[in-house]
């Protein structure tokens, strides 16, 4: 089986964008914001956007399961107040379900939570349980910066996020760590501002000891992990300059990386350097990068082919990454799947 633990729901029907553009026109007006019983959306439109989007491609690529999340651009925790972003996970997060419930064999949910900027991550709690224990939902999305690019908030390392690793660690769900949309000019939301949130996010965990406060924590890093992996020594240097253990130790047995890198010195170089058992198949497909690589002719986003392409990983590493460390870091999709036999 082949596991994609990063998608997005970057296909959802013009009627969600539309709605969304109506509640942010109202946030000076709250009389003016639209209710939500406003959003109309069939199942069959929500068939139709994923049937000839994501599905198609899983199955010409040969994935069979996606963890699915909403779109991560769209999450834009810092638009409006908590009651706005509130309002906004819990749509997107709905979405998500309804799309699991209809193609239960090629989807499983991974939970938006409803950020806001200087507002108590506690108040995110209700929904993520709604959407563990209503929902299914395997993982959520974590952002560390719901400032858009501006970083007002402490590092992930602060008591500030813990209500939320609490929760994390009672339910055995991991966190992918992603940021959103970037309303900072200096950084390009795909481009820079995510690279930029992975890379950030790791040093974050190496200068603490969260994992001492919380040893089974699991993030899961996006992006092949920004520059980690390309400045693996200079991570390794500073970590002993501060005296910290070897990161296998201090931080290899919480952080995980994606496969989300689009060309295959990318993949050869996460896949030396990283070790196998932290590494996590994922491809992000019909998201920041959907072109055709001229050098190859085919997707830049059709990660499996790096992973066949790989000479460093073994079959048995390869099946690990594609999805026994899947099933290991996301416990409750394990449990999903073998409720059904898998």
């Amino acid at each position: 089986m082949i596991i994609d633990v990063h998608g997005h729901y970057t296909t959802a029907p013009k009627a969600l964008e539309a709605w969304r553009n109506r509640q942010i026109a109202g946030i000076k007006d709250p009389s003016a914001r639209p209710h939500v019983g406003e959003l109309k959306i069939s199942d069959d439109e929500l068939r139709e956007s994923i049937i000839n989007n994501q599905l198609k491609k899983m199955q010409e690529r040969g994935s069979d399961l996606t963890i699915f999340s909403p779109r991560a651009s769209f999450m834009a925790h810092h638009i409006g107040d908590f009651a706005v972003s509130s309002t906004w996970a819990a749509i997107c997060n709905e979405l998500c379900y309804r799309v699991s419930q209809l193609f239960p064999d090629s989807f499983i949910g991974a939970a938006m939570l409803p950020q806001s900027p200087g507002v108590d991550p506690a108040t995110c709690i209700p929904e993520l349980e709604k959407c563990v224990k209503d929902y299914g939902f395997v993982g959520i999305n974590l952002n560390p910066d719901p400032s858009g690019g501006h970083w007002t908030s402490p590092p992930l390392s602060d008591r500030h996020w813990y209500p939320i690793y609490e929760k994390m660690v009672e339910y055995d769900i991991p966190a992918m760590v992603h940021v959103s949309t970037s309303c900072n000019e200096c950084f390009h939301t795909t481009g820079a501002h995510y690279l930029n949130a992975d890379t950030t996010a790791f040093m974050q965990c190496l200068t603490s000891e969260l994992f001492k406060d919380f040893p089974t924590l699991k993030f899961l890093i996006p992006h092949g992990g920004g520059a980690v992996p390309y400045h693996w020594g200079r991570f390794r240097g500073l970590a002993q300059e501060m005296k910290k253990p070897l990161l296998t130790e201090h931080l290899l047995n919480n952080i995980y990386f994606d496969t989300c890198v689009y060309h295959q010195p990318g993949i050869d170089l996460l896949t030396k350097v990283i070790p196998s058992k932290n590494i996590l198949f994922a491809s992000e497909m019909i998201g920041a990068v959907r072109g055709i690589d001229p050098e190859t002719g085919f997707y830049y986003d059709d990660t499996r082919r790096y992973i066949e392409a790989s000479t460093i990983l073994s079959p048995r590493e390869k099946e690990a990454v594609y999805e026994g460390n899947a099933r290991r870091v996301f416990s409750r999709l394990d449990a999903a799947l073998k409720a059904k036999g898998k």
